[in-house]
């Protein structure tokens, strides 16, 4: 991925990185072999497991989310998965280090894996990480800008319609390689010095500042931390005494800086890989939490050494997890899956921005995301809706929820069955954007504006009975 530039080989990237201070060897490259293992039918009472990874980085030229791409990080883009089977049609979790998927290009992701998978979409979740030197996918604003002669730029789907043919290719073949699973272990510390609420109050209870995820504002990375959700949870699936594979939820904007024009996973990525390399034996696959008002701005200035300070907190507090980490035996009749399909209501202002699209289509080159919000605007009015789901699995509760989120959300979830271990994957469907709270819409600022959110401010007051639903017994 780095030949066009001989001097970001591996080697140089580690050392520049990650070494520094990290005490890292390179092992051998792993393989699906090494951890799973060929097996028949499943047998009854028994769930079992196979593990797709596959490399998600676009080639040099293409364009990112907000820039050509010129070059990209040995550790590049990626897309790691798990299929259970033996719960009745497989289910499937997918992470993709990419900004967001949304509209008619998730509806193809989730298709394609369930193609491969042999399942259905209901029973697939997709999410991305949401790095922004990455990749969007969008077919619907793709098919909007060419219709009204705009180039798609970010939007163009070429490589995403290539990335699926191999996507969908890698699951059909991991699907025949699976290994029984006898255990799930569940672990969670909290990470410290990361994570920050973005929105800063003024005494009047309105919205003053956004303390963006890369702050340069001393004043504002001098306000209090906020709240967060400090504690990253780690579900891990294990053969007797052998680790299968690690899922890790922690709620970020995982932004140390960007606008580079090298595809890179940013900080969470790195962690990624140092917990990788930590538990070699055990594929480790990331989630971004509920983190649409939550960034790493108190603790970041944007400076390039802070990429590897954040991502060395963070994988501290997997380890910190990992350590703290519970086994219990499980068998098929302890794992289920529930969905809820929710219709949205679209954001008020989307009515007058489609009137002003038409009158005035060149509009669309002067901001390509404009796209996005039509084509989300257009399914809400044909009655498109949005599956949000749970993966019941022993006392872990997964929830699946789309797009950018509020950290409340999440709080809520684990507040609402403190007597289960509940962890939170959001950044499925991106097409609502933001999705803040009753109250946060009146309070103003970025995340709740015409620019962030296309959903309407009541959604709460659907959205959050719709999770406690889902975490019902």
């Amino acid at each position: 991925m780095t030949a066009d530039n001989p001097k970001c080989s591996r080697r140089s990237f580690l050392r520049q990185n990650i070494a520094a201070g990290s005490g890292i060897l390179f092992g051998s490259k792993l393989s699906l072999s090494s951890y799973a293992e060929i097996r028949g039918n499943d047998s009854q009472g028994k769930i079992s497991l196979s593990l797709f990874d596959l490399d998600a980085t676009p080639p040099v030229g293409n364009e990112l989310a907000y820039d050509l791409m010129t070059n990209s990080w040995d550790l590049g883009l990626r897309a790691k998965g798990v299929v259970l089977h033996g719960t009745g049609k497989p289910i499937v979790l997918c992470a993709i280090d990419w900004i967001g998927i949304s509209n008619e290009g998730y509806d193809e992701f989730r298709s394609t894996i369930a193609r491969a998978a042999g399942t259905i979409p209901e029973r697939v979740a997709v999410h991305t990480i949401h790095q922004h030197d990455s990749v969007r996918c969008d077919f619907g604003a793709e098919k909007i800008l060419i219709e009204n002669g705009v180039n798609p730029k970010s939007f163009e789907g070429s490589f995403a319609r290539d990335f699926l043919i191999r996507l969908g290719g890698t699951i059909e073949k991991s699907v025949k390689t699976i290994v029984d699973i006898t255990h799930i272990g569940l672990g969670e510390a909290n990470i410290l010095n990361v994570a920050s609420n973005r929105r800063i109050l003024g005494d009047d209870g309105l919205v003053k500042a956004t303390r963006y995820t890369a702050c340069s504002s001393a004043a504002l990375r001098a306000e209090p931390e906020g709240l967060i959700d400090p504690a990253v949870s780690l579900v891990s699936f294990w053969n007797e005494d052998k680790p299968l594979a690690v899922l890790s939820y922690y709620a970020v904007h995982p932004q140390s800086y960007y606008r580079t024009g090298f595809a890179n996973p940013d900080f969470p990525g790195v962690a990624r890989f140092l917990r990788q390399l930590a538990v070699p034996e055990a594929l480790h696959i990331h989630f971004n939490g509920a983190s649409g008002d939550i960034g790493a701005g108190k603790y970041n200035d944007g400076s390039k050494e802070n990429r590897l300070a954040l991502a060395t907190r963070m994988a501290e507090g997997m380890k910190k997890a990992w350590e703290n980490t519970k086994k219990e035996r499980i068998a098929s009749v302890q794992v289920s899956w529930k969905q809820e399909s929710l219709a949205f209501t679209p954001a008020p202002y989307l009515a007058r921005l489609k009137k002003e699209l038409k009158n005035a289509p060149s509009l669309y080159g002067e901001n390509v995301d404009y796209a996005r919000k039509m084509a989300w605007y257009e399914r809400c009015l044909a009655g498109k809706k949005v599956n949000i789901s749970c993966l019941s699995i022993g006392r872990a509760r997964i929830l699946h929820l789309p797009s950018e989120m509020f950290v409340e959300y999440q709080l809520a979830a684990k507040n609402r069955r403190p007597d289960l271990f509940v962890a939170v994957a959001a950044y499925g469907e991106y097409g609502p954007g933001y999705i803040g709270t009753d109250k946060a819409y009146k309070e103003g600022g970025y995340e709740t504006s015409e620019t962030a959110s296309n959903v309407h401010p009541e959604t709460e007051r659907t959205l959050k009975p719709a999770i406690f639903k889902l975490l019902e017994d």
